[in-house]
């Protein structure tokens, strides 16, 4: 399915608000509905659209501490990033993993309920045998720009 700058203004609306109502959202792509909900169900029917959540406002619910980890690895053979990140899936406080370039091999989210359980799930994974060489941790104090959407628009339209 080839995408045209349609489909890409509609999934820039649906990623900001999915409780959109498919006559508002129509209104906004200048569609008719019916044109626009054939358009949706196709985006996801094609897996262009994985699914809807919530944004939950952690805060509200109480404490935590946000923490960026950078992780070397020892040795970069296949099957060490994949027992690495076998075991990092499995923990629930990791909420994003990115293999990056430069000086270290991933940069790793952690939200957790406080510092001594960041600090107790950081000696599990390195005493897992998991190719940990290093890891940097990055204590996060304050979030002033979080943004849930992507510039679809401006990256996709031409």
């Amino acid at each position: 399915m080839k995408l045209d700058r349609i489909d890409i203004k509609i999934l820039y609306e649906l990623q900001k608000n999915g409780r959109i109502t498919n006559v508002e959202l129509a209104e906004l792509v200048n569609l008719s509905p019916s044109p626009c909900l054939m358009r949706v169900k196709k985006l996801q029917q094609e897996g262009y659209i994985q699914g809807y959540s919530a944004q939950i406002n952690i805060g509200k619910l109480g404490q935590t501490l946000t923490v960026f980890t950078e992780v070397t690895l020892k040795n970069h053979r296949q099957i060490d990033f994949a027992r690495f990140l076998a075991a990092v899936e499995k923990v629930d406080q990791v909420i994003e993993c990115h293999l990056v370039s430069g000086g270290y091999d991933y940069m790793l989210k952690f939200v957790t309920a406080g510092i001594g359980e960041y600090q107790t799930i950081m000696e599990r994974l390195t005493d897992m045998d998991i190719g940990i060489d290093k890891y940097f941790s990055f204590v996060v104090l304050k979030s002033p720009i979080v943004k849930a959407h992507m510039p679809l628009t401006s990256l996709f339209l031409v």
